[in-house]
C-alpha cells in the first residue's frame, strides 16, 4: 500500500503541472493577438494610403510654431498635414457605420462627413474669428458644388466620351437644391434685415433673428435626414422620374443598375468596431490640435503671403478640407456612379449649410458669441447665385464634360473675385 501511494505522489503532480502550464500560456497568445491586430490596424490606417505621406508635415508645424516667426510656413504646414487626416476620418466613419447599420451608418455619416470644417470653425468661433467662420464654410459650399462636382462631371465625360451624356437621379438632385435654396433664404434675411436698417433693436435683431433660423434649419435637416434613412427615398424619386417621363426605358433600366451597383460592391470593413472608435477618437483630437495651429496663424499668412484674409478663407481652406471629398468623387464619376457623386459633392454642401452652419451659430450661442447668418451681401449674393447656377445644372438628370467645364469656369470667376474683394466687417462692427 505505501508503495502504491508512493507510485501515485508523481501522478498527482503530474496533474497539478499540466494547468500551470495551459494556464500560462492564453495571455501570451492574447498578447500576441493583441499586437498582430494593432500592427494590421496600423498597416490599413497609416500606411496603405499614399496620401499618408502627408502626415509628417503636421508635427512640422507644430515644431516650426515654437521655432520660428514664420506664420506663413506654419499655415502651409497645417494645411498640408490636416489633408491626410480629414481623409482617414472620413475612411474610419466609414468603417464604423459597417458595424452599425443604414440609420446609425447614416447619421454618423451626417455628423463626421464634415468634421475637420466643424472643427476648424469651432476653434476659429473660440477665438472671436467669427468671419473666418462663415467665410470658411461658405468657401467649403462654393469649392464643393463648383469646383468638386465640376471637375467630376468634366472627367466623368472625358472618359466616357462615347456615352455623349451620364445619368444621374434627378429627383435627389431636387430635393437637394430644395434644401439649398432654404439655406440661402436663412442666409438672405438677416443680412437684407442689416443692411436696410430696418431692425427693432440694430445689431441684436438679426443675431435673434439667426438664432432662431438656425433652430428651424437643424430642424428641416433632421426631417430630411429622416425622410432619406427611413426607406421612402426611392419610391418617392422614382414616381418624379416616371410622371416626367423624358427618359427612355433602357434609360432607366441603365440609371437603376448604376444606382445599385453601389450596394452590390458592398465590401467587408477592414477594421474592426473598436478600431474604428479609436481611430475616430485619435484622428478627431489630432485634427483638433493642428486646427488651433492652423487658426492662429492665418493672420500671418495673410500678411506674409500678401493675400486678403477672405481669400483665405473662402478658397484655400476649404480646398484642403475637401480635399479627400474631391478625389473621390472625381472617381466616382469616372466610374460612371454619379449618384454617389452627387452625394459626395451637393450632399456635402447640403450638409454644411443646414446643419454645420446652423449649428455653428447654436455653438457661439453658448459660448456668448455673436455668430450670425448675416454673411455680409457680397457672400450671400455669390451663394445664392452659385445655387442656382447647380440647380440649373443638375435638374435633368444628365452631366456632360462642357457641364463640368463651365462648373469649374465659374468657380474661378468666384475665385478672383474673393482675391479682390475686400472685407467690410470691420467697419459694420
Amino acid at each position: 500500500m505505501a508503495n502504491s501511494a508512493i507510485e501515485l505522489e508523481p501522478n498527482a503532480a503530474t496533474k497539478h503541472a499540466i494547468p500551470i502550464s495551459t494556464v500560462a500560456l492564453p495571455p501570451a497568445s492574447d498578447f500576441h493577438c493583441a499586437f498582430q491586430k494593432i500592427a494590421h490596424s496600423l498597416k490599413i490606417v497609416i500606411f496603405s494610403a499614399k496620401i499618408n505621406v502627408l502626415l509628417p508635415f503636421g508635427p512640422a508645424s507644430i515644431i516650426l510654431h515654437y521655432l520660428t516667426n514664420h506664420h506663413g510656413v506654419v499655415f502651409l504646414c497645417s494645411l498640408l498635414g490636416i489633408i491626410p487626416l480629414a481623409e482617414r476620418l472620413g475612411y474610419a466613419t466609414e468603417q464604423m457605420a459597417a458595424y452599425t447599420g443604414p440609420t446609425v451608418g447614416g447619421l454618423l455619416n451626417a455628423t463626421f462627413g464634415n468634421a475637420t470644417e466643424m472643427i476648424i470653425a469651432i476653434y476659429a468661433l473660440k477665438n472671436g474669428m467669427i468671419r473666418v467662420v462663415q467665410q470658411s464654410l461658405l468657401g467649403s459650399i462654393l469649392s464643393n458644388m463648383l469646383l468638386v462636382l465640376g471637375c467630376s462631371f468634366f472627367a466623368g465625360g472625358i472618359v466616357h466620351y462615347d456615352k455623349k451624356e451620364q445619368l444621374f437621379n434627378k429627383g435627389t438632385a431636387v430635393v437637394n437644391s430644395g434644401l439649398l435654396l432654404m439655406a440661402v433664404m436663412g442666409l438672405s434675411f438677416p443680412a437684407v434685415l442689416h443692411f436696410t436698417h430696418s431692425e427693432v433693436r440694430y445689431g441684436k435683431s438679426e443675431v435673434a433673428l439667426s438664432r432662431f433660423s438656425s433652430c428651424i434649419m437643424l430642424v428641416a435637416y433632421g426631417s430630411y435626414l429622416f425622410f432619406q434613412l427611413s426607406g421612402r427615398e426611392s419610391s418617392h424619386y422614382s414616381r418624379i422620374d416616371i410622371q416626367e417621363g423624358s427618359e427612355s426605358d433602357s434609360q432607366r433600366q441603365n440609371q437603376s443598375q448604376n444606382r445599385a451597383e453601389p450596394e452590390d460592391e458592398e465590401e467587408e470593413p477592414e477594421i474592426g468596431l473598436w478600431e474604428s472608435i479609436a481611430w475616430l477618437a485619435l484622428l478627431t483630437l489630432w485634427v483638433s490640435i493642428l486646427s488651433e495651429y492652423l487658426v492662429n496663424a492665418i493672420q500671418g499668412a495673410s500678411e506674409s503671403f500678401n493675400l486678403p484674409v477672405a481669400f483665405i478663407s473662402v478658397i484655400l481652406l476649404p480646398i484642403v478640407g475637401n480635399a479627400a471629398e474631391h478625389a473621390s468623387a472625381v472617381m466616382f464619376a469616372m466610374k460612371d456612379k454619379l449618384d454617389i457623386t452627387l452625394g459626395v459633392a451637393i450632399g456635402s454642401s447640403t450638409q454644411i449649410s443646414m446643419f454645420v452652419i446652423p449649428f455653428c451659430v447654436v455653438v457661439g450661442w453658448m459660448m456668448k458669441k455673436n455668430m450670425d447668418l448675416n454673411f455680409q451681401l457680397f457672400e450671400t449674393a455669390t451663394l445664392f447665385i452659385t445655387v442656382l447656377v447647380v440647380a440649373f445644372m443638375v435638374q435633368d438628370g444628365t452631366a456632360n464634360y462642357l457641364k463640368g467645364l463651365m462648373l469649374v469656369l465659374c468657380y474661378l470667376i468666384v475665385a478672383a473675385s474673393f482675391f479682390v474683394h475686400v472685407d467690410p466687417s470691420s467697419s459694420d462692427d
